[in-house]
């Protein structure tokens, strides 16, 4: 089938490539939208998630600071994926923010070539370590984080996000994790 395919010029979409570049003009109102998308569909999380996305996208741009910080997003035939983002969070420690795939685009690495960019980057800015914040619930996340060298080191409960009507909140609050870089 795979021949037939190729020969007939229809390729399956998950064979396109995927490249990873920095942000342009409109892929940050993308991060933004998918954001609040994704996890009002997948957990139910309501608009004051979308509004904390926002606020973190918006600090990115307007304290962008290129030798230190970065956002990659994943594309395929032309549409975004996926996106992450490094941020200094002080002179010797980065912070990883906002990591996610389209649904459309899992199990294909995605993910973990994400994570492993940020890593990489932050290395070569000479942060001693990288930081991140993830909620309970998002397991496959976390997993990608540990398999990153990412380790717990704090557990708090949270009441900063809701969910829509009708739906209760009963995932643990943000959790930071950390890897060293040297």
């Amino acid at each position: 089938m795979g021949t037939i395919e190729s020969l007939l010029g229809d390729r399956p979409a998950s064979a396109a490539p995927v490249v990873l570049r920095q942000h342009r003009p409109g892929d940050i109102g993308w991060v933004v939208s998918c954001h609040g998308r994704l996890y009002a569909r997948e957990y139910g999380w309501d608009e004051s998630f979308e509004a904390l996305v926002a606020q973190i996208a918006a600090r990115f741009v307007n304290r962008y600071k290129p030798k230190r910080e970065r956002c990659w997003i994943a594309e395929r035939d032309g549409q975004n994926v996926g996106s992450v983002f490094v941020v200094e969070k002080s002179p010797t420690v980065a912070q990883l923010r906002l990591l996610i795939v389209d649904p459309s685009a899992r199990g294909a690495g995605i993910g973990r070539r994400l994570v492993a960019e940020c890593i990489d980057f932050a290395r070569r800015a000479r942060y001693r370590k990288l930081m991140l914040w993830t909620n309970g619930g998002l397991d496959a996340a976390r997993h990608l984080y540990e398999d990153a060298g990412f380790r717990l080191t704090h557990e708090e409960r949270s009441s900063q996000l809701r969910q829509g009507p009708g739906r209760t909140n009963v995932r643990p609050g943000p959790c930071p994790n950390e890897t060293r870089l040297d």
